[in-house]
């Protein structure tokens, strides 16, 4: 059995694997039927917590942002601009471009004088080229959005004690932009900014919302349209909210101790066998250039990264948890 015949049959097996994958990921009919039953409840109860919960999915509903282009390459230059603005740096998409082909390049060319193998020398610098940049980026991005978590309660409670001194809100989110460091200050300074320039205050939380993606900011936004439809006192539902967000952030600190000794097993579990490869290539060269010119331990490599991208993908989701 030549290479070309090794790759085909390779090729059908990963594809036969993607349509299970497929068949067994369809919509759960049982949860859209209690969706479904759920919302005639809603519609026809007399009771004042439903009421308030339908009221509070129609606020959710009316407040989604619209579905953004996929299609286009404009809406991913897009997509990423906004990831990039979300890590709090100064990067453009220009220079992201610039510095993943460069050192996509670098690589293949450093794997290619090592290996001399063309194909696997393109194939590790388009991985290591494409995906660290989208790690680090996506490493800056957690972190500053981390950062506006813990410091976005304390942002509320001095909103509240504003409130609660007859300042109105458009001026308490100025206070709060001079007064609260770091990520939070920057994010209500552009609301401050763009209420300032003749938008509305919802207006301008909800673009702010949507370009961060985080869930307590989404609270925040859904509270005030709530706040404003129902009426109510507005510092003591903000001040309920901080409570929230804190209670919030120290389950997510819980989850993470308990889940800490799984984490470091799937680190561990996957990446031993490049260690391995490491200590072997260091240690006996020959031995382990021949991973690069066998076609058979080239395929035999390559269906091996396949089930250890199948193994990590089954690990992180089994260590990954959502509150």
């Amino acid at each position: 059995m030549n290479l070309s015949s090794m790759i085909i049959i390779g090729v059908g097996v990963l594809l036969v694997f993607g349509m299970a994958a497929a068949a067994f990921a369809g919509p759960n009919t049982a949860k859209a039927s209690t969706r479904r039953l759920q919302a005639v409840r809603f519609r026809h109860s007399d009771n004042e917590v439903d009421r308030v919960e339908a009221q509070l999915k129609k606020a959710v509903a009316a407040r989604r942002p619209p579905p953004q282009r996929v299609a286009g390459s404009a809406s991913r230059s897009e997509a990423l601009a906004l990831r990039l603005h979300r890590t709090g740096m100064d990067w453009t998409v220009q220079q992201y471009m610039t510095f993943s082909l460069g050192l996509s390049a670098f690589i293949a060319f450093l794997v290619f004088m090592k290996s001399g193998v063309p194909l696997i020398s393109l194939g590790v610098g388009l991985v290591i080229g494409l995906g660290l940049p989208h790690m680090v980026v996506g490493h800056f991005v957690k972190k500053r959005v981390g950062n506006f978590n813990n410091r976005f309660p304390d942002a509320i409670e001095l909103l509240v004690r504003g409130l609660r001194s007859g300042l109105p809100v458009t001026e308490t989110l100025g206070i709060v932009s001079s007064e609260v460091p770091g990520p939070v200050g920057e994010e209500f300074k552009l609301v401050s900014e763009r209420i300032k320039i003749g938008k509305t205050m919802e207006d301008a939380l909800q673009d702010t919302a949507n370009r961060l993606g985080t869930p307590e900011f989404q609270f925040f936004c859904i509270t005030l349209a709530i706040q404003r439809e129902t009426g109510g006192n507005l510092a003591e539902t903000l001040s309920n909210l901080a409570d929230v967000l804190r209670k919030r952030a120290q389950m997510k600190l819980k989850i993470r101790a308990m889940s800490s000794e799984s984490k470091a097993s799937a680190y561990i579990v996957g990446v031993l066998p490049f260690a391995v490869f490491g200590l072997i290539w260091m240690l006996n060269p020959d031995y382990a250039h021949k991973f690069f010119i066998d076609e058979r331990l080239m395929v035999a490599g390559g269906f091996g990264l396949v089930w250890m991208s199948i193994g990590a993908f089954v690990m992180t989701k089994m260590v990954s948890f959502e509150i």
